[in-house]
């Protein structure tokens, strides 16, 4: 079993220390909340108040942590809905890692649309290096990528348009 322990600091390329932003600490706790309730239940108000008793939680963007962490639990049907067309299995048969990290990422690309939609991708991207799998993380990037392009077509379709010489 993974055990998630989120961290101030991260290790970078070259073995320098790089300080972790308060919003990325704060999807590490929400992993962890959304992983905790999937293997033993709980309501969102009783896992938030455990991760708040963590020492690192100091570090947190508090607001950015209770939005995702209760948005992700009380839309947890509807959120499912939209990720299952996007897997090659059911939803259950995820890891529950992996599936705490697209949870949170969905209830993102859903509920924040003045985060770009490859911002939080990325920051999945290394929730499941961080947490995952050896693999895991590239499961993460595919089925999020393919969810990005039915629920931020707009955005995708800009950005395409940026990148078009000419």
């Amino acid at each position: 079993m993974t055990t998630l322990t989120p961290e101030s600091r991260s290790s970078s390329v070259g073995g320098s220390e790089k300080i972790k932003s308060r919003r990325r600490i704060a999807r590490e706790f929400v992993v962890q909340g959304l992983y905790q309730w999937r293997i033993a239940g709980g309501t969102a108000s009783v896992i938030e108040q455990q991760l708040r008793e963590s020492e690192t939680f100091m570090h947190v963007d508090e607001k950015h942590f209770s939005q995702v962490l209760k948005g992700a639990l009380n839309d947890v049907d509807t959120l499912d809905q939209l990720i299952q067309p996007c897997l090659d299995r059911p939803a259950h048969e995820l890891s529950p890692v992996e599936y705490a990290i697209l949870l949170s990422s969905t209830y993102e690309l859903v509920s924040h649309p003045e985060i770009p939609y490859r911002a939080i991708i990325n920051e999945a991207i290394e929730l499941a290096r961080t947490f995952g799998g050896s693999d895991g993380y590239k499961y993460v990037n595919g089925v999020l990528d393919k969810l990005a392009v039915r629920l931020r077509p707009v955005e995708i379709e800009a950005q395409r348009l940026a990148k078009k010489p000419g």
